[in-house]
């Protein structure tokens, strides 16, 4: 049996985030995935570290590899539609959730049972970090377009800190604390 699995991963490059904003640095799906892995990974590691956690991060930043694969099939709906309306944003999640499951069954049968809790995350623990990265991420795309001079993530900004701020995981707000302003920072000013 041939499968398409990682072939369909593989275009993951091909869809562009932040579709309905100019961009001064495009971004796609497997970029995005790439940082919210390891942002998640870093919140795993900073809760078992600082605050007494027992989350595997391991397995948060397979989470997080695979968190928006099912936009392969979908396309990435924009936040403003797809939070817009209760409606909309029930109707979506279960296009996800068809689309995971139509990925999940172009695996061999022996490989899906490893790959259904990765595609569909059932610990709780591990999503709420991981939804706590791709904001985390989103936040600092905004931060670096605006460092570019770009004003079009302005509010973008100051929606995503909001949403970071009221989370209540004493990691993120480590995370805030401890790293977020150097992304603001240029190379120079890194040093």
């Amino acid at each position: 049996m041939r499968s398409h699995f990682f072939a369909y991963l593989s275009r993951m490059r091909f869809i562009q985030r932040w579709a309905l904003m100019r961009n001064t640095a495009p971004e796609n799906v497997q970029e995005h995935s790439h940082q919210v892995a390891v942002l998640a990974h870093a919140l795993a590691v900073i809760r078992n570290g600082k605050f007494g956690g027992q989350v595997d991060p391991g397995a948060v930043a397979v989470a997080a590899l695979y968190h928006d694969a099912s936009e392969i099939l979908t396309g990435d709906m924009p936040t403003p539609i797809k939070y817009d309306n209760p409606a909309i944003q029930g109707a979506y999640r279960d296009v996800e959730k068809m689309a995971e499951k139509k990925l999940l069954g172009m695996l061999p049968q022996e490989l899906r049972e490893v790959y259904a809790p990765i595609l569909t995350v059932p610990d709780e623990e591990t999503r709420r970090l991981v939804k706590a990265a791709d904001k985390l991420s989103a936040h600092i795309k905004c931060l670096e377009e605006l460092k570019a001079g770009n004003l079009e993530f302005r509010q973008a900004a100051e929606q995503t800190r909001r949403a970071l701020e009221s989370y209540d995981l004493p990691e993120v707000r480590y995370f805030i604390d401890t790293f977020l302003e150097s992304f603001s920072l240029s190379l120079d000013e890194l040093k």
